[in-house]
């Protein structure tokens, strides 16, 4: 076995993680307070019909804001991505269904608008990624130069407004129920959770990955194209952003440059919260998903509280996202020193 099959960045794909068991902890937590709290509201049919509605598009999003952070980066356009690839979509279904066309005759154009918002994913993510893999900068001042440069884009095609009257067919499609239950936008979460899954832990590209963020100096000396493995990876957030956009136009029946404007800090959140590594080289799908589930249930506990103002929801979580990372710190402190005394 080749240095480059078993990478440094190895243990971060096998054997326990730790981290898992805390979140599922939390998570049994925060399902037990919130069904005690509000008895006959939470924990049931209905709210979780409704809670299966709302993280998909954003989850899908941490998912690849994930992506990106194990390699050391980090993907704040994700939200800009996600709403352009959405405007895309709108603009050309607006433009080209003829009116009063029938079902069969709108399928078509759905297809094509479907693609046409995933290539500018893509492309969105490969913008992103040839700034940061090929002229060498920073992510996190890449992304939000791509942020601002993708909602400028939006704003400039839709003139600041919403791009609705879209053919009914596509929000009726897009909010399908299966066994009347699992609407289509869960189903996807869950598709794009185990295929990213699946690619990091059972894949070479996903073992490269990890190889860059725990070192990508030795990634290099080892053979590895780094900056070709960025640029992939970015555009993978790009695309799974353009995913996450189309569902948010199919809940609204509409696309806006500005919608999910709360979403990037979310995103950081949960990836921080769901034991990815800001420094890149650790953390697992699994565990990122747990982190959407707690913050959904505590997200949709709080709106079952009249007293606790929608105006303080980003107060909540910089203030969560703030507690983890100090937690992170001296977790870690605390693993380098017990690795230290164990080594001596």
């Amino acid at each position: 076995m080749t240095a480059i099959d078993a990478p440094a960045g190895r243990r971060a794909r096998g054997g326990r993680d730790p981290n898992l068991i805390r979140l599922l902890v939390m998570l049994v937590f925060v399902f037990v307070l919130m069904t005690i709290l509000r008895p006959g509201q939470f924990a049931t049919l209905a709210d979780f019909n409704s809670m299966m509605r709302q993280f998909p598009e954003y989850g899908i999003m941490a998912i690849g804001m994930s992506l990106t952070m194990i390699t050391g980066g980090i993907d704040l356009g994700v939200v800009g991505t996600a709403n352009l690839s959405a405007i895309v979509a709108a603009t050309f279904l607006i433009g080209t269904v003829p009116v009063g066309a029938a079902p069969a005759q709108v399928v078509p154009y759905l297809v094509v608008a479907v693609l046409l918002a995933l290539a500018t994913g893509l492309a969105c993510g490969a913008i992103a990624g040839a700034l940061i893999s090929r002229f060498n900068i920073p992510a996190i001042l890449a992304t939000l130069g791509t942020q601002q440069l993708f909602t400028g884009i939006g704003i400039g095609i839709t003139s600041g407004r919403p791009q609705s009257h879209l053919p009914l067919l596509y929000s009726k499609v897009g909010n399908t129920e299966f066994l009347h239950f699992f609407p289509l936008s869960f189903v996807l979460f869950v598709a794009v959770a185990l295929a990213v899954g699946f690619m990091l832990s059972r894949t070479r590209f996903g073992a490269y990955v990890y190889m860059i963020g725990t070192n990508a100096k030795a990634a290099r000396y080892a053979g590895l194209n780094n900056a070709s493995i960025i640029l992939r990876t970015y555009m993978i957030s790009g695309f799974l952003a353009s995913v996450a956009g189309l569902i948010m136009m199919a809940r609204a029946n509409s696309a806006k440059a500005d919608y999910g404007a709360p979403y990037t800090l979310q995103c950081v959140l949960i990836a921080v919260l769901g034991g990815i590594d800001p420094n890149g080289g650790f953390g697992k799908i699994q565990g990122v998903t747990l982190a959407i589930l707690i913050l959904q249930f505590l997200s949709s506990g709080l709106n079952m509280f009249n007293s606790v103002s929608n105006f303080y929801r980003d107060v909540i979580w910089g203030g969560v996202l703030i507690l983890v990372l100090v937690f992170n710190y001296f977790f870690s402190r605390r693993a380098d020193r017990r690795a230290v005394s164990k080594a001596s």
